[in-house]
């Protein structure tokens, strides 16, 4: 009988999978070398996961829920916005951690995974896609909580996530992180007066 694999080692790997990823890419991605420079063997880590598709979503999956759960500790902790301007507060602070220095190091990896989920929705789309609705959940439930419909909190929570991630990922062009830090506020600016018309 064969002994079922070590979660903490299982953990372990997958976080060094995901550094690797990050610095590397998902372009050229071969097991061999990636268990080399893991002090690993493909066999063991084919052991651990079954697939190399299966291992890089999953390490992906690990690191997109933490923006995630960051977003939910923090409306948890100053509660779900009761006003327009509470709303704004929240976006602003998680525009700001989501944009940190430490979770751009990230941001090619994500336009590689979405590329990556249109050729294999099989195996990388659920990583981009989970995540965005997890976002559009979490404001659709803010924006309800304001008075808006079911309808109006979806469409108005999909507008905010999915132009946020544009401009989360428009300045890995050229760098310009004022122009996008500028953009999502002017964006702010414009939408926060209907969300007091409701």
């Amino acid at each position: 009988m064969s002994r079922p694999p070590d979660p903490a080692k299982r953990r372990d790997l997958l976080d060094r999978v995901r550094a690797y990823v990050v610095r590397n890419g998902l372009a050229d991605l071969s097991l061999r070398p990636l268990a080399r420079a893991l002090g690993t063997s493909d066999r063991m880590l084919l052991y651990y996961f079954g697939s190399k598709e299966r291992m890089v979503t999953e390490a992906l999956a690990v690191h997109e829920r933490r923006p995630i759960l960051r977003a939910r500790n923090l409306l948890d902790s100053v509660g779900s916005p009761r006003d327009p301007a509470g709303l704004r507060r929240f976006m602003e602070e998680t525009w700001r951690q989501l944009s940190a220095p430490d979770l751009r190091a990230t941001l090619p990896l994500y336009l590689e995974i979405m590329a990556a989920g249109l050729l294999h929705p099989d195996r990388y789309g659920p990583v981009v896609r989970d995540t965005l609705n997890e976002w559009r959940r979490l404001l659709a439930s803010a924006f309800r909580d304001l008075g808006m419909t079911e309808a109006q909190a979806r469409t108005e929570a999909a507008l905010l996530v999915d132009a946020t991630f544009g401009l989360l990922i428009a300045p890995l062009t050229d760098g310009d992180w004022d122009r996008a830090d500028a953009a999502f506020h002017a964006l702010l600016d414009r939408l926060e007066p209907g969300w007091r018309d409701i």
